[in-house]
């Protein structure tokens, strides 16, 4: 068999010397249920695309070849599309138009796994990696897993055992449960982007700690980067506001808008207050119609603004244009938008979930909640309110507080999970012959 070394690198000379380096790797994503084109802030696209199509950017950048599989309806016509240098994304067409949902591609997962075998046979595209993201596209790639003769790694993003624990709201369903501990022994690694992730991983489902990688999120610091609050309110026509409390993602229960909503009604009475709240499937979406009715009930429909959903270009605008940003979750896997909000260098009001307790630097970059009920966060924000000091960094200290979340850092350290994943599994499979063919 081919040694390891060799098989991962490439024979370079400079003189009369001989030396090997990296070569770059080809990686197939699975992305089934959530394009990383989708439109954010909606029912099913969030962190995880914007995750995708970051990571996934600076790969391409460093010259490693990645294909993203979708099964999702995005809007794009096109089977294949390129999304940055070395990156493409390819739609899988499975069931009928439109009739393929979240809900049904369980149901689905054999076609997939089908189709997609059967794309990569005829393109005769060879990879060094799966990388699947989320349990449904954990499930398609271990369906094909042993017919690739690839390792594979997934990243669950968030687990229905972490929702279910963290809020009643959430109706995960058995079946996800149970592929999700199957997954988590079957697949070859698993990343995670917290220690909260990995810990919960070892307790619930009784993974090794060798077994999990850890890996923070990144963030786009050219994208996300301070610009004048004035300005920003100007273009957003928000320059008569007075003090902005923003909210960015799902409307999901999760997500914790019922105690953003219940901390308005508690501030109320503060004139000048705004809560722009950016996210949803669109006004007549019932999750945006719940909260709009939650906040006529708690007489805040004046000083709640639900904007919609805004184009991830866009963001940067509004993060500057508040003067805190609020993560009020049951749960985080992660909290992306902290990270890009802290970037811009707005501070971060945030319950301890995901990453918060890393990216937050309690009292200086944001404050951090121990008691999340809504009386608890309007305290915290009204202790901006009053003492702009709460935060005793200014913007650009905020923002040089997170610089090594850039892509380009996470981008380098998830290479490095590849390759150990894939030196361990050459050690650890008798796969002579058939690895060579396939992949090497």
């Amino acid at each position: 068999m081919t040694p390891v070394s060799t098989m991962l690198s490439e024979p370079c000379r400079k003189g009369s010397t001989v030396f090997f380096r990296a070569r770059p790797l080809r990686i197939a994503m699975l992305s089934i249920h959530s394009s990383p084109l989708g439109e954010l802030g909606t029912g099913e696209t969030g962190g995880m695309s914007v995750y995708i199509r970051e990571l996934s950017r600076e790969l391409g950048k460093a010259g490693h070849s990645i294909d993203i599989y979708t099964c999702a309806d995005d809007g794009q016509q096109a089977n294949e599309l390129f999304l940055s240098e070395n990156v493409r994304l390819t739609h899988l067409r499975i069931g009928r138009a439109g009739d393929v949902t979240k809900n049904s591609l369980p149901g689905l997962l054999p076609e997939v796994s089908r189709t997609l075998e059967e794309h990569i046979t005829n393109s005769r595209t060879c990879y060094d990696l799966v990388h699947s993201h989320y349990w449904l596209s954990g499930m398609a790639a271990s369906l094909a897993r042993d017919k690739w003769f690839t390792p594979h790694i997934i990243m669950f993003h968030t687990t229905g055992i972490a929702k279910r624990l963290a809020c009643s709201g959430e109706k995960e369903p058995n079946h996800r449960l149970i592929s999700e501990r199957r997954l988590a022994h079957s697949s070859d690694r698993i990343l995670t982007a917290t220690e909260r992730e990995k810990d919960l991983l070892m307790r619930c489902y009784g993974v090794p700690r060798e077994k999990i990688g850890t890996v923070p999120c990144g963030v786009n610091t050219d994208r996300f980067r301070p610009v004048a609050r004035d300005q920003a309110r100007k273009e957003l026509g928000l320059q008569d506001a007075g003090f902005v409390v923003l909210y960015v993602g799902r409307f999901a229960p999760v997500k914790g808008l019922d105690r953003l909503i219940g901390a308005a009604a508690h501030l109320r009475s503060r004139r000048g207050l705004t809560f722009v709240v950016i996210g949803g499937d669109g006004l007549r979406s019932p999750a945006s119609a719940e909260l709009r009715r939650l906040a006529r009930k708690a007489s805040v429909a004046d000083t709640v603004r639900f904007q919609g959903r805004v184009e991830h270009e866009l963001l940067p605008l509004y993060y500057n244009a508040a003067d805190v940003l609020v993560v009020p979750s049951y749960y985080e896997s992660f909290g992306l938008v902290a990270l890009e909000s802290l970037s811009c260098g707005t501070p971060v009001i945030a319950t301890r979930v995901g990453a918060m307790d890393t990216l937050i630097r309690d009292g200086k970059t944001g404050l951090l909640i121990d008691n999340p009920a809504p009386l608890s966060l309007a305290a915290a924000i009204e202790r901006f309110i009053e003492d702009p000091s709460s935060v005793s960094i200014p913007h650009e200290g905020i923002r040089s507080s997170v610089l090594s979340y850039d892509w380009s850092h996470i981008a380098s350290a998830i290479v490095r999970e590849y390759r150990d994943a894939i030196g361990t599994s050459i050690g650890g499979n008798d796969l002579t012959g058939v690895r060579k063919v396939c992949i090497w």
